[in-house]
Order: C-alpha cells, then sequence, then structure tokens
C-alpha cells in the first residue's frame, strides 16, 4: 500500500504533467482535458490519484469542471498578465509604439527559434495559414485574413518551442493586437498596396521557418512589425 507521502509525490507529479501541457500548448484554453481513466492509464496512476491532481489545478483556476460536460481548460493562463492592458492601450495610444518594439523583439526570437525547432506538423500548419492568407487576400475577405494572421504568429510561437514565448504571445501579445487594430482590418482596409505588402512579408517569414533559415526568419518577422510600426505611425 502507498504511503501517504508516496502517495502526494504521484499527485504532485501528474500536476506538473498537466501543469506542462497548459504551457505548451497541448491543452490550450478550452480544451477538454481526457478522461480520468485515460489519464491514469497514461500516467501510470490511479484515478483517484489523478482526481486529486485536477482538483488542485481546479482550485488554482486553471481548470474548471462543468456538470455533465467534463473539466475543461480555463483562459487564466492566457488573460492573466493581460487584464489590466486593455483599457490602457484604449486610454494611451501613445503606448502603441512601445508595444510594437516589444513585439519587434519577441516575435524576432520567436521565429528564430520556431525557424530552429518547428516540427513537420507545425510547418505543415503554418504553411496552411499562409494559404489561408492568400486566399483571403485573392477574395477580398479582410477579416477572414486578419484572423488568419492572428492564428499564425500564434502557431509560429508555439514552433518556438519556448514556454514562455508562448506564454507571452498567448496572454499579452494576442490581446495587444486585438486592441490596437495593428494587425487586422485597420491596416489592410489603408489602401491595396499595403495589404499586399503583408501578405508578400508573412510569406517571406513563413518560406524563412519552414527552410530553417533562423536568421532570415527573425530579419522577415523584424521587417514585418518594422513595416507596421510605419504604418500605424503615419496614420495617427
Amino acid at each position: 500500500m502507498a504511503t501517504g507521502m508516496q502517495t502526494r509525490g504521484r499527485v504532485e507529479t501528474v500536476m506538473r504533467r498537466l501543469e506542462t501541457a497548459l504551457l505548451d500548448g497541448s491543452l490550450p484554453a478550452g480544451a477538454q482535458l481526457p478522461a480520468e481513466r485515460l489519464l491514469a492509464l497514461q500516467y501510470g496512476v490511479s484515478r483517484n490519484t489523478v482526481r486529486e491532481a485536477v482538483q488542485r489545478l481546479a482550485a488554482r483556476g486553471l481548470v474548471r469542471s462543468r456538470r455533465g460536460a467534463g473539466v475543461f481548460v480555463t483562459d487564466q493562463l492566457r488573460t492573466g498578465m493581460a487584464s489590466p492592458w486593455s483599457q490602457l492601450v484604449a486610454d494611451h495610444p501613445a503606448l502603441r509604439d512601445d508595444i510594437l518594439e516589444f513585439r519587434r523583439v519577441l516575435e524576432g526570437a520567436t521565429a528564430y527559434f520556431a525557424a530552429q525547432r518547428a516540427s513537420t506538423d507545425e510547418r505543415t500548419q503554418i504553411m496552411a495559414l499562409l494559404t489561408e492568407l492568400e486566399q483571403a487576400r485573392a477574395s477580398d475577405d479582410k477579416h477572414g485574413e486578419a484572423q488568419a494572421d492572428a492564428r499564425l504568429h500564434e502557431v509560429i510561437a508555439q514552433a518556438s518551442h519556448n514556454t514562455m514565448f508562448l506564454h507571452l504571445h498567448t496572454s499579452i501579445i494576442g490581446m495587444l493586437r486585438e486592441h490596437i487594430t495593428l494587425n487586422g482590418t485597420g491596416l489592410r482596409q489603408q489602401d491595396e498596396a499595403t495589404s499586399l505588402q503583408l501578405l508578400s512579408q508573412h510569406r517571406t517569414l513563413c518560406e524563412a521557418i519552414c527552410a530553417s533559415q533562423p536568421e532570415e526568419a527573425r530579419t522577415a518577422m523584424q521587417s514585418h512589425i518594422d513595416f507596421v510600426r510605419t504604418r500605424v505611425t503615419s496614420d495617427e
């Protein structure tokens, strides 16, 4: 029979495994956790151990149980750091340049490591999203183009295989992109040439990542952010 200390150790181990899945994007916000029985088999522990580990995560607000439906990942990691920012950005447009400067450094590094570490599946996802961007551009679907753009940047962050890059992207960068209208319909509505340039920049970026060219990928991402900065500045 396992001692109390052994049981606590197993609960901690399961918690750490689940936390890792939350942090690396394997279990994103809104995802349903596998059934207790499956997790118990996967981790080689009892269902009671799994139940206690999940209850501890729930107590910290990382997962939530829905009666009759299962246990789901909350958006706590995504929104925990970013919540004060949306109103600040809305009230202080001058923050835009600081935000873009931050994005230039962070997303440049993210692209660099994505080019080194992206899996075959992630490269396939990146090129599929580039195709979505191109198709949306061809049909003048600016909303669809903006959505594919946002998803593309998030997949690149995941492909960096760095927990902090992914966390900063999902909790801060994703939110900031929405609130300062940098990537979406605002820029794309300026003129046809701007929209085509954005598409060309994303194509160069995706091709560098998928060709495992980290320096070229970082340069492509930074050039893209620099272009956005000039457009946002000139629009104010």
